[in-house]
């Protein structure tokens, strides 16, 4: 069975991950970010696919727009999401315990990473998945 994924779905969570993680920084509410720290953590154990955002996807978006043409391996969106997990975490640390900065710092770099993935298909996490498996890390 091939476990490729159409790679419009990782796209289109980082889409949906911009809009919630800008209005976090807009509003600086630590529980909108505590629920995208939950859609990074499923992504990031489950595999991308089976994140809220992945699920959307699949119901709601994939029917409208037809199969896919291209496929990705699983496994850098999967870091990535794991990425995003470590930046919404250091981001929830500071709007619980402080400092301030922390919050708006990690929150803005995880912002920043899923608009490029967003807006340019680039996916930072996904690249570094390849630098540390090139580097021979451990990973396959």
């Amino acid at each position: 069975m091939n476990k490729d994924i159409d790679v419009r779905g990782p796209r289109f969570g980082a889409a949906v991950t911009t809009l919630v993680l800008a209005a976090v920084l807009i509003t600086g509410s630590g529980a909108l970010l505590a629920w995208q720290a939950l859609c990074f953590a499923v992504g990031a154990v489950a595999g991308v696919q089976y994140s809220p955002y992945g699920w959307l996807f699949r119901t709601a978006v994939r029917p409208r727009i037809g199969p896919a043409a291209e496929f990705e391996s699983p496994e850098p969106p999967r870091f990535a999401q794991a990425v995003g997990l470590a930046f919404s975490l250091a981001g929830l640390a500071g709007y619980l315990w402080g400092p301030s900065w922390l919050a708006l710092a990690a929150t803005g770099c995880a912002l920043a990473a899923a608009f490029l993935n967003a807006a340019f298909a680039y996916c930072l996490g996904c690249e570094m998945y390849l630098l540390v498996r090139r580097a021979n890390f451990g990973l396959r």
